[in-house]
């Protein structure tokens, strides 16, 4: 953990080092948290694309002070053409492609919800785009070393990637897998961040990278066209709430599961569990991830195709009476099948009292592996969770599909600022209650919060059973008592990528800054 004093530019947490490094050197040239992030968020598109990429969506959380906190929802919709019918035609009737042309059924909506941020930042002040995006050209253009995450990653994955148009010449070596340490350009990439530079983020829609992209889709199978990428716009949205013992926790709408984040916290804090790290904290937390996990996937999807809003989902009553279906000595039964999702995390503060909780993704790794040549840009297969029957995630055009991605944020009780997130798929929302009970709710230092062992419920990045896992740092008594209790227990290694890469920042009222980053990633957590 690092502090900073009142007066210092800011502080920053990412998974790749040369993405927190990018943002910090944004908020010594005196930018705000908004303009870093952007910064940050080019940077790792380009050094963890297995993660994720500019062919992905993003969502905000930013707190300005004296402010409402404001959401940015930069998911993209479904393709005009895509219906269930038109998916049928192709030979898909009752699940999703994956990979692929016919996985890349959205519009990419991470640089519009950039173009977003940057709007927040006044005018006149505001750094040059070129500014933003330098360091990410330079990683493009010369080079990254591929850490071991991407290495192990694209050699497990290379089966179902391989023949995909356009992902052997942008992220293959000779045909093969790269190894951790091996240098990769991505000169295209390059090439295509610098002409958002001269033509300006909106350009990506509507510009030429728009017309080669739209051109290139189509060719490949894909349903986007050209009208699509013009018809998207990232969101100002009111993130979801709810009060809590400790605070106002923050959250994003649907169509991601930021419901299920603060519904697993809410839930807890009404469970009065006095201790941290013992049976009554992770049993706890595991009993509330089930009933917050039911209702997400009872209903949760596109805002617009709704039942009731999701807000609706956190009345006091309401939780009242799930809370009460919680057993807090037996385990309910499980499993249900969950989703995957790839997905990094960064948090940042800046000198002048902004805080900013942001989230980018591909979804798979790699998402659908479809990569532009002419471009360098893979797109997101995020319409793969999309469902081919009736119910509010059923494809339709111009629909966005359910996502795992949530940053979270927190007003605390105490004045504090706190932004914190992790990459997972379905361990997000309980890496997140993990991170937070314990720094918060049980005073841990937060970066010992982050380090801390973990637990994930379900299936995640990288893995396939849906048992309780468990990293292999936890007291074997503990263990014992989850499994007496009736938990279906599996072991991970004592730090493993399947618990997520969390990360945390936290803005005090005097000034003081903190940020942590998971020691499971590759990153840094500055204060400078």
């Amino acid at each position: 953990m690092l502090h900073s004093a009142t007066g210092f530019d800011g502080a920053f947490t990412a998974p790749h080092r040369a993405a927190a490094l990018a943002g910090r050197d944004i908020l010594r040239a005196g930018g705000t948290a908004m303009e870093a992030m952007v910064a940050a968020a080019a940077t790792i598109a380009v050094t963890y694309p297995h993660m994720n990429g500019i062919g992905g969506d993003g969502f905000w959380l930013v707190h300005r002070p004296g402010q409402k906190v404001t959401g940015i929802s930069a998911c993209g919709q479904a393709a005009g053409l895509a219906t269930p019918e038109w998916y049928a035609n192709h030979g898909f009737e009752k699940t999703m492609p994956t990979r692929g042309a016919l996985a890349a059924l959205t519009v990419p909506g991470t640089i519009g919800g950039w173009e977003k941020a940057l709007s927040l930042v006044p005018g006149e002040k505001r750094l040059p785009l070129e500014d933003l995006l330098s360091s990410a050209i330079h990683y493009a253009e010369n080079g990254i070393a591929v850490t071991g995450n991407q290495a192990q990653c694209t050699a497990d994955k290379l089966d179902g990637l391989r023949d995909v148009p356009g992902f052997a010449e942008t992220f293959l070596l000779d045909g093969a897998s790269p190894k951790a340490g091996d240098r990769l350009c991505q000169k295209p990439l390059a090439a295509t961040l610098r002409k958002l530079v001269v033509e300006g983020l909106s350009s990506y829609y509507t510009g030429g990278t728009a017309q080669t992209h739209a051109a290139f889709l189509e060719e490949t199978g894909s349903p986007l066209r050209l009208e699509d990428f013009a018809a998207y716009e990232a969101r100002i949205v009111d993130p979801l709430l709810v009060e809590t013992s400790h605070g106002r926790l923050m959250n994003m709408i649907p169509p991601t599961q930021g419901i299920a984040s603060l519904m697993i916290l809410a839930l807890f804090d009404r469970l009065g569990v006095a201790e941290g790290e013992g049976f009554d904290h992770l049993h706890g937390l595991i009993e509330s991830t089930k009933q917050a996990f039911f209702k997400r996937n009872e209903g949760l999807g596109d805002p617009d195709f709704m039942a009731e809003p999701a807000q609706a989902w956190l009345a006091d009553d309401r939780l009242d009476a799930l809370a009460a279906k919680i057993d807090m000595k037996a385990a309910l039964p499980w499993p249900y099948e969950p989703a995957e999702g790839d997905t990094i995390w960064m948090g940042a503060a800046d000198r002048f009292g902004n805080v900013v909780s942001f989230i980018q993704s591909v979804y798979w790794e790699f998402g659908s592996g479809l990569t532009c040549p002419e471009t360098g840009v893979f797109f997101q297969n995020r319409g793969a969770g999309f469902s081919l029957s009736p119910g509010p995630n059923q494809l339709a055009p111009g629909k966005r599909p359910f996502h795992t991605l949530n940053p979270a944020l927190a007003h605390l009780k105490d004045g504090r600022v706190m932004a914190y997130g992790t990459m997972g798929g379905e361990g997000q929302p309980q890496t997140q209650a993990a991170v937070f009970s314990r720094h918060v709710q049980f005073g841990e230092d937060l970066q010992a919060a982050v380090t801390a062992p973990r637990w994930l419920l379900g299936r995640t990045w990288g893995e396939e059973t849906t048992t309780l896992k468990l990293e292999a740092r936890f007291d074997p008594a503990l263990v014992a008592a989850l499994k007496a209790a009736g938990h279906d227990v599996e072991m991970l290694p004592e730090f493993s990528d399947a618990a997520g890469h969390a990360g945390a920042v936290v803005l005090h009222e005097n000034g003081l800054m903190e940020a942590a980053t998971d020691p499971r990633a590759d990153g840094l957590a500055l204060v400078d």
